[in-house]
């Protein structure tokens, strides 16, 4: 072929292709715009973090019933541990359906308060479902799982003070009430935006509205209920009565241990920035190092006093400084949480003898490590917390503290004037687990 018919195929062909290059620029068009249509939107990554935060924390905070379900039944004797296990798994089961029913709506009315700033939302069951609302920054329904676990926390305290000598289904009905209303009602106060949060009271995480709010409930139900058979004698003597297994109680405070980093940490409410990050990873290393403070202050003042080493001391010496450090466990520096906790430890030491002269029988020690170290824990936050004071701090326990004490002794005495709290004598001796239950945790061991 000669050079211009090689030219006029050239000139043919370059036509063809221009001629063609608006079509191909439609389709590319069309096919980035389905992919645009196709892409998800934007991800907000701070609402599943912090929705990620609350599920966790939840989930360790439940593991925690585990705990308090395998110290009590290391503490008690042997023939009442079934009780015990029944009373654990029962009281959570009853408080996760009473927080649903009516008291998560009480304890955080938004703007439907019933009573302005002191009695949220009565019977009113939560609801949570539907697309997610992205302005609250969480999942409702994580929100709800979490807030779900302190309430149950709460009832779970109660249990171990007065195990061994109260009947099953009076207890049952008393977690109903505390769980369904006392909890949410004097949470609400804080929490819930109430008149405590209005005043400038602070507890982070719970040492006084889940702590010793439980260990007032528990020190008026022992007030009323009485010691066991034998504690006390008349002559003023303290007997014994070593729990079954230790290696159970360690293994409830090891679980414990852990669950109390939800507890706390997950307190943050939020994981979706770095300053949010950098705050639970403070608080879970405060929390720990207030917990070994508390154990080996324990540790050493039992050797010191007893002369010997007394394990369940320092197992409480452990959850007391847990509990000391709840109120406020952001703002101190690591020293400082080793010593609000090693206090915790020292007020394990000094306030379980002293139960024992008031003949208080505390079965499991949680007045010691929920109420008094609660109390602690709480009064000491404006040492490192800005915008704190002492005089409000104890305002606030005050005020939960007296609402919890009247009104759980007020259903304890109702209780107690319609089906009766104790068993009788004979079933109290021969153990709840037979009496009640007619099923043993060792029925090849047990002894009277």
């Amino acid at each position: 072929m000669n050079t211009p018919m090689k030219l006029a195929g050239l000139a043919t062909l370059g036509a063809s292709l221009f001629a063609s290059l608006p079509a191909w620029a439609q389709d590319a068009t069309a096919e980035a715009a389905e992919v645009v249509a196709a892409a998800p939107a934007a991800v907000d990554n701070a609402f599943i973090f912090n929705t990620l935060l609350f599920l966790i924390g939840g989930f360790l905070v439940f593991w925690m019933a585990a705990g308090f379900a395998m110290l009590e039944a290391g503490l008690v004797r042997s023939k009442n541990v079934t009780m015990q296990l029944t009373k654990n798994i029962a009281l959570f089961a009853i408080a996760s359906l009473m927080y649903w029913i009516v008291g998560y709506n009480l304890m955080y009315p938004g703007d439907a308060w019933t009573m302005t700033g002191y009695v949220g939302q009565l019977f009113s069951a939560k609801t949570i479902g539907g697309d997610p609302d992205l302005a609250t920054g969480y999942s409702a329904g994580s929100d709800f799982f979490f807030q779900l676990m302190f309430c149950a926390t709460t009832a779970s305290i109660v249990s171990g003070t007065l195990a061994e000598r109260i009947k099953l289904w009076p207890f049952l009905i008393f977690t109903v009430v505390l769980t369904g209303f006392l909890y949410p009602i004097e949470a609400s106060w804080q929490w819930g935006g109430g008149w405590l949060s209005e005043a400038g009271f602070s507890d982070f995480a719970g040492s006084t509205l889940v702590h010793a709010a439980g260990g007032f409930a528990a020190l008026s139900g022992a007030l009323i209920l009485g010691p066991r058979l034998g504690k006390y004698t008349k002559e003023g003597r303290v007997n014994p009565m070593p729990g079954s297994n230790l290696a159970l109680a360690t293994l409830g405070t090891f679980v414990l241990w852990l669950g109390w980093f939800g507890f706390n940490g997950a307190s943050q409410l939020a994981l979706g920035t770095e300053v949010d990050a950098n705050a639970v990873s403070i608080i879970f290393a405060n929390t720990n190092m207030a917990a070994s403070a508390g154990a080996v202050v324990a540790m050493i003042l039992s050797q010191l006093i007893y002369k010997k080493v007394d394990l369940t001391m320092v197992l409480n010496g452990a959850l007391a400084g847990l509990v000391s450090i709840t109120a406020g466990p952001l703002d101190p520096s690591l020293f400082g949480a080793v010593w609000i906790g090693g206090i915790g430890g020292v007020i394990v030491l000094v306030v379980v003898p002293l139960l024992d002269k008031l003949k208080i029988d505390d079965v499991v020690g949680a007045i010691p490590v929920h109420l008094v170290a609660g109390f602690w824990g709480t009064m000491a936050v404006p040492f490192y917390t800005d915008g704190t004071s002492f005089g409000m701090q104890f305002l606030g326990f005050a005020a939960i503290g007296i609402f919890m004490f009247v009104t759980s002794g007020i259903v304890w005495l109702v209780l107690k004037s319609t089906m009766g709290l104790r068993p009788t004598q004979e079933d109290e001796m021969m153990g709840l687990d037979k009496a009640e239950l007619g099923l043993e945790a060792y029925p090849e061991f047990t002894k009277g």
